[in-house]
C-alpha cells in the first residue's frame, strides 16, 4: 500500500515536471496582471478564474510538447537531463496524451466560460510556443528566442481578452515589454549553458557567434527594453508610480547588463538571468498597484 501510494507520489511529480510549474507561473502571473489592468474595478469572476485556468493548462500542454519534441536534446544537456522523458520515467506515448488532454480541457474551459477570442489566441500561442518555436526555430536560426518570443509574450494580452472580450492597444504593450525582456532575459541563460547548446547542436546565439557577441547583444536589447517600459507612462496607460518603479528596474537590469560585458566570474550571467525574472514580476507588480492608486478612491486612501 504504502509503496503503491509512493510510485503514485512519484508520477504525479513526473506529470507535474512536464508542465514547467515555475515558467507556467510567471506566464499565469502576467495575464492575471492583464486581466486587472484590463478594467477600472475587479475583473469579472467567471471569466478571470477560467481563464487564469485555461491559460495554466495550455501553458503547460505546451511546456509538455516541448518535453517530447525535446527529448533528444534534453538527454545530452546537463541542465534537462532530469525530465521525466530524458530518464525514462515516463514514455512518449504518456506525454503526449497528458499534453492533448491538458490542450482539450483548456480550450474546452475558454470557449464554454470564457470566449472564443481567447481561446483562439491561447490556442495560437501553444502552436507557436509547442511547434513552430521547439520544432523548428529552435533548429533553425540563432535568433530563434527573438522570433519565438512572440508565444511567450502573449499571456497578458490573453488575460486582457479574457475579461473584455478585444485586445487594446494597452495589451499589446504589455506584449511588447515581454518580448523585448526575452532576448535578454533568455540570452544570459544561453551564455551560460553555451557547451550545453553546443553539444545538443542547438544554434543558440552564444554556441553561432561567440559569447562577448551575445553579450553586447544582451546589453541593446536591455536598452530597447528601457525604452520600451517608459511608453504605458508616455501613452497614458500609467501614472508615476509606475514610471518611477520601472526606471529603477530597467536601471538595475542596465547595471547587470554592463556588468556582464566584463563578468566577475562565469556564474554572473546567471546572476543576470536571475534579476531579469525578479525583474518582470516586480514590473508587473508595479504596473498593478499603478493602476489602483489610479482610482479616486484608492488615492484618496493613500493620501489621507
Amino acid at each position: 500500500m504504502q509503496a503503491t501510494q509512493s510510485m503514485s507520489t512519484s508520477s504525479l511529480r513526473q506529470y507535474l515536471e512536464l508542465t514547467k510549474p515555475r515558467v507556467v507561473a510567471l506566464i499565469v502571473f502576467t495575464a492575471i496582471i492583464g486581466m486587472f489592468l484590463a478594467v477600472p474595478g475587479w475583473p469579472p469572476l467567471v471569466p478571470a478564474i477560467a481563464g487564469s485556468v485555461g491559460i495554466w493548462l495550455a501553458a503547460g500542454s505546451a511546456a509538455a510538447i516541448n518535453h517530447l519534441i525535446d527529448q533528444r536534446i534534453d538527454r545530452v544537456m546537463a541542465r534537462t537531463a532530469h525530465r521525466p522523458l530524458a530518464t525514462g520515467a515516463l514514455t512518449p506515448r504518456q506525454v503526449l496524451v497528458f499534453a492533448i488532454v491538458l490542450g482539450v480541457v483548456s480550450m474546452a474551459m475558454l470557449v464554454v466560460w470564457v470566449n472564443w477570442l481567447t481561446a483562439v489566441l491561447t490556442f495560437a500561442s501553444l502552436i507557436g510556443y509547442a511547434i513552430v518555436y521547439t520544432a523548428y526555430l529552435k533548429r533553425a536560426t540563432p535568433q530563434n528566442i527573438v522570433i519565438g518570443g512572440a508565444a511567450g509574450a502573449a499571456p497578458p494580452v490573453l488575460g486582457w481578452a479574457a475579461v473584455t472580450g478585444e485586445v487594446h492597444p494597452y495589451a499589446l504593450l504589455l506584449f511588447l515589454i515581454i518580448f523585448v525582456w526575452t532576448p535578454p532575459h533568455f540570452w544570459a541563460l544561453a551564455i551560460f549553458r553555451r557547451d550545453d547548446y553546443s553539444r545538443a547542436q542547438v544554434p543558440m546565439l552564444p554556441v553561432t557567434h561567440g559569447v562577448e557577441y551575445t553579450r553586447w547583444h544582451v546589453l541593446y536589447y536591455t536598452v530597447l527594453l528601457l525604452v520600451v517600459t517608459v511608453l504605458p507612462w508616455l501613452t497614458g496607460m500609467t501614472g508615476l508610480f509606475y514610471l518611477g518603479g520601472a526606471l529603477v528596474l530597467g536601471a538595475v537590469f542596465l547595471y547587470y547588463a554592463i556588468v556582464l560585458l566584463n563578468p566577475p566570474d562565469e556564474f554572473f550571467a546567471m546572476k543576470v538571468f536571475n534579476y531579469s525574472i525578479v525583474y518582470l514580476m516586480a514590473l508587473f507588480a508595479f504596473l498593478l498597484a499603478d493602476h489602483y492608486l489610479a482610482t479616486p478612491t484608492l488615492r484618496a486612501f493613500v493620501v489621507a
